[in-house]
């Protein structure tokens, strides 16, 4: 069964929310990964390098909070579109029905497909308006 998380979207503070969210919640960071030296990201402005690429922080043994920078290079996102529900799913198969049932009637941001970091990942906005991200690690 996939378990879902909130993952959040910034014009540039990621890193700053993350730190606050941090003092709140405790813990540390799982994951922090910057757009420096990440394949894919040669077209990010040279001043936005050391933005966050992906970061995740547990809140609880079955939640994880995660975020990312919006690169000044993509559309900036507002209130409604800074954040996606991320699905982690058990199977490639179980994330191939969820990214297909979800997309139906929505918009493929990103399609499924295999990524750098180990994971079959994409993107999709459901025909209701809502952002979500399938990932399933290898």
């Amino acid at each position: 069964m996939a378990t879902a998380n909130p993952y959040l979207n910034f014009n540039g503070n990621t890193e700053e929310a993350f730190n606050f969210y941090r003092s709140v919640f405790g813990g540390e960071f799982t994951t922090l990964q910057r757009f420096e030296g990440t394949p894919g990201c040669e077209h990010i402005p040279l001043n936005e390098q050391k933005g966050i690429m992906h970061v995740a922080l547990p809140i609880s043994s079955n939640s994880i909070l995660m975020g990312t920078d919006v690169p000044s290079v993509m559309p900036q996102v507002t209130t409604g579109t800074n954040i996606s529900i991320s699905l982690n799913t058990e199977s490639e198969e179980e994330s191939h029905k969820l990214f297909d049932g979800l997309s139906a009637g929505g918009k493929v941001d990103m399609p499924l497909e295999k990524m750098f970091w180990g994971a079959l990942f994409g993107m999709l906005t459901d025909k209701f308006g809502i952002q979500w991200m399938v990932n399933y690690d290898y």
